[in-house]
């Protein structure tokens, strides 16, 4: 993977009580084995707090999900449906598919949000780890551009194109038909979801180049920071999950190799960059876990991924 690159933004943008002594009569021995019990009773009660195996919720009661900022809005709206019914459930984005492996791996977490299967390299990194991932509808990566760039000429790029662009060897968009604007790239930081997208269309199992040495690039973090950059500067693309730009007339996403992201083309695959999104626990889900996952994969669930603009998983076929 290509290492974290420093963002360069373009020109322009007390109390006592009393104690009672115990009767007497009570023979020691009897208190001597009543102590050690007690002891074993409260270490297990530790552990079973502790542990956050098949999705038992952490400390505190509370049901921890973390990872994917493209999973996380449907994630969220789970989570509030459930909390309406007495649950306690936590979300948070800020580390990516990555992260959310990682944290759930260590036992930060319960339930992982990602935007990618697991790889060879998560089970390697952690193999006391039994990963369990859950589909719960699918999403296309799309190369976003400015609406002007879009406008001026550029709906579709084919792969040497796309590969140019976030090299960082396009200068301005005149060079692909578009208009006579300087070119800036919002690239993903290694680990998220749509970045390994992206990277395995561009370089399939080969190992993707370095960043560009360029001012004309820097690296972004999820979905929300790369579309808030993107709507600020002119001139700028990069990748991003096409329904994160749902609303927004100034941004558009070009074709690959002729082909649109349309529901269709992402259900048949194809269209190059189309990903599954999952729900992931270590082993089984269980308890609170199971009760999340549940609901996500049941009617009322796949309507916010609907809601979201991500297919389901009757409109991919799996059920």
């Amino acid at each position: 993977m290509r290492p974290k690159l420093r963002n360069r933004l373009p020109p322009g943008s007390p109390s006592t009580s009393l104690i009672t002594p115990l009767p007497l009569e009570i023979p020691v021995p009897d208190r001597r084995r009543r102590f050690p019990l007690a002891a074993t009773l409260l270490l297990t009660a530790l552990i079973a707090a502790c542990s956050g195996g098949g999705g038992t919720a952490g400390a505190g009661g509370a049901l921890r999900v973390s990872g994917s900022t493209t999973v996380n809005p449907v994630a969220v709206d789970a989570a509030e449906a459930l909390r309406k019914q007495g649950r306690k459930i936590t979300v948070d984005a800020s580390g990516g598919s990555a992260g959310g492996i990682t944290q759930l791996a260590d036992g930060q977490v319960e339930v992982a949000m990602s935007s990618k299967p697991i790889a060879d390299s998560d089970t390697a990194a952690h193999p006391g780890v039994s990963f369990q991932s859950t589909q719960i509808g699918a999403d296309a990566v799309g190369v976003i551009v400015r609406r002007e760039v879009f406008d001026g000429g550029v709906k579709s790029l084919d792969k040497a194109q796309v590969t140019a662009l976030f090299e960082g060897r396009i200068a301005s968009w005149k060079e692909l038909g578009g208009p006579d604007l300087a070119v800036f790239v919002y690239d993903k930081e290694p680990g998220r979801g749509t970045r390994e997208v992206l990277d395995k269309y561009l370089y399939g199992t080969a190992k993707a180049p370095p960043p560009p040495d360029t001012d004309r690039f820097a690296i972004v973090g999820g979905n929300e920071e790369t579309r808030t950059k993107l709507l600020s500067t002119p001139g700028s693309t990069g990748p991003l999950s096409t329904s994160f730009i749902t609303g927004h007339p100034k941004l558009a996403v070009v074709a690959i190799d002729g082909v649109e992201p349309s529901g269709e083309n992402v259900r048949t695959a194809a269209y190059p960059m189309s990903r599954p999104l999952f729900l992931i626990t270590d082993g089984p889900a269980a308890g609170p876990a199971k009760e999340l996952i549940d609901f996500v994969v049941g009617p009322e669930g796949q309507k916010l991924v609907t809601r979201h603009g991500y297919l389901t998983l009757d409109e991919l076929g799996l059920r």
